[in-house]
């Protein structure tokens, strides 16, 4: 998948082009911890770390932002209210927004604790104007509903995902090497298409079908099409190769599993042209236009969301006319999906079907390509140049430096008033289920001994404490020196808690506060009527 394409990228780039001497990464679980040093190992061996997790994730506040790799940033900013709303910045990014998890990530924004110091990075422009509707749509929702009059939400900066333009760089031999592994005549021009090969899901591939087979016949150029990615199904393949062979006869089709790198290799060095006609909405970037820009050929794409942003026409390529149905025909299939009457697949499906490409400009575009060498040079070389100049990582990464140099500027000057409740929904349960027991044990809480003879207490609580209902909340045990300080001051006679735990340390009386129930639970201590 995309994201997991460009999560892979962003740390090799996180990890050679950071320039801080330390790198903070964070687990959530830590058996993950091996995994990636095993990985970061083979990226870039000299990085000094400092790992993080839930147990010490207070230490957050080093490095001063956290990057979380999706639009989720709620859930952090939940985690992150224990230790302080302003310890520390969130950033997230966007991939695709049409799913119904990450339109809900998106719109929770404004029930969350998210500050002014919070980031989303919207990859394009056209994912940053779908983002600011869905926010739109419900801050109208709860001002209606709730009668809300302000808001907070993050900052929303335009970042297009990285690449790294060396490893699309490949010679005249190689080239000539890949082209006759395929078999692949001197006098054909190779299209590649490479990504996910899902026409409901990713990008229909009729329209291109068609216009390879217009444009051959246009300028009786012998095309050959490599299709290198991979098909979810059996069912899938089929119709690719059903409607390769209906609608483009005369075009030589070659399938290459895009999950090898060898194949992936094997399609950039051989390619001359590049093809993608996306018109499915859960695209938000596209990060294959960027490869091939890297790797110096010209681009037939569509003018649709992020790949409007990556390619200039004329330019780099040509960036076909897209359409689709006026706002508000479409309910109906928004409807369905949020009633688990169609699948996700199924609303990508639906909605892209009447998502249209000019397939008479895409016949024009390619017959251009095809018939002009010096066209297709001029256009490789003007990619390559905006490639290394605007998405390599080595220049992205400096506006992630840039941006969470901001978000720390914001959050160290901010005034903002921080909210005194952490997380409603994750509460002390001794607060939130006080309504259960009988009593309450507080400070005026009168507490004894069960046993008058401390040796006998502390028999008991040794004996106690190897059962493994009991030694599973090892946690909450109190140490053996703080056990014989509560035996001892009750050892003569009872006394209000309140009392008995001036015996500690302020930092420490809450925890030997709850203690004495544990003690209690094991009639280890009782409440004397």
């Amino acid at each position: 998948m995309g994201r997991n394409a460009a999560g892979e990228s962003f740390l090799r780039a996180y990890l050679q082009h950071n320039n801080h001497l330390k790198k903070y990464i964070f687990f959530e679980d830590s058996r993950y911890l091996s995994s990636f040093k095993n990985a970061s190992t083979k990226l870039y061996s000299s990085c000094d770390f400092e790992f993080i997790t839930n147990n010490n994730i207070a230490s957050l506040s080093k490095p001063g932002s956290i990057f979380y790799p999706g639009p989720d940033i709620s859930t952090f900013a939940k985690l992150r209210s224990f230790s302080g709303h302003n310890k520390w910045g969130i950033i997230g990014i966007t991939h695709t927004t049409s799913s119904a998890g990450a339109m809900d990530a998106i719109v929770q924004l404004f029930t969350a604790p998210i500050y002014s110091w919070d980031a989303l990075i919207c990859t394009s422009n056209a994912v940053k104007s779908n983002v600011e509707k869905l926010l739109t749509y419900q801050f109208s929702f709860l001002k209606d509903h709730l009668g809300a009059t302000k808001i907070s939400q993050p900052n929303l900066p335009v970042i297009p995902l990285g690449i790294h333009c060396d490893d699309y760089t490949f010679t005249a031999d190689e080239k000539l090497i890949s082209r006759n592994s395929l078999q692949i005549n001197e006098d054909e021009i190779v299209v590649l298409y490479l990504g996910r090969l899902s026409f409901h899901a990713k990008s229909h591939p009729l329209a291109m079908y068609q216009a390879l087979e217009a444009a051959s016949k246009l300028t009786a150029r012998k095309i050959v099409l490599i299709e290198c990615g991979w098909h979810a199904n059996d069912h899938i393949k089929k119709a690719f190769s059903d409607a390769a062979n209906f609608a483009c006869p005369s075009v030589k089709v070659i399938n290459l599993d895009g999950r090898a790198k060898q194949n992936r290799d094997l399609a950039w060095a051989s390619a001359d042209i590049f093809c993608s006609l996306s018109d499915n909405i859960q695209e938000t970037f596209g990060i294959t236009p960027i490869e091939a820009m890297a790797r110096g050929i010209p681009l037939v794409v569509s003018d649709w969301d992020g790949y409007r942003d990556s390619v200039i026409d004329n330019e780099q390529g040509f960036l076909i006319p897209t359409y689709m149905p006026q706002a508000g025909l479409g309910s109906d299939l928004a409807i369905r999906h949020a009633l688990n009457i169609d699948t996700y697949d199924m609303y990508c499906g639906y909605s892209s079907s009447m998502v249209a490409i000019d397939v008479n400009k895409t016949v024009h575009a390619f017959a251009a390509l095809f018939n002009s060498e010096e066209l297709r040079f001029k256009m490789g070389k003007s990619g390559i140049n905006r490639a290394k100049s605007i998405y390599d990582w080595s220049i992205v990464i400096d506006q992630y430096e840039s941006l969470c140099s901001k978000l720390d500027e914001i959050r160290l000057k901010s005034n903002t008033k921080i909210l005194n409740n952490t997380y409603p929904a994750r509460m002390d349960p001794y607060e939130i289920f006080s309504e259960y027991p009988t009593e309450i044990v507080d400070l005026d809480t009168i507490i004894g001994m069960a046993d008058l003879k401390i040796d006998i207490a502390k028999k008991r609580f040794s004996d106690y404490k190897n059962l493994a209902m009991v030694n599973y909340a090892e946690y909450i045990f109190p140490s053996e020196k703080d056990l014989d300080s509560i035996f001892n001051s009750l050892s003569s006679s009872p006394m209000k808690v309140g009392e008995l735990i001036e015996h500690f340390s302020i930092k420490k009386r809450p925890f030997i506060l709850r203690s004495l129930c544990w003690l209690i639970k094991l009639n280890l201590l009782k409440l004397p009527r």
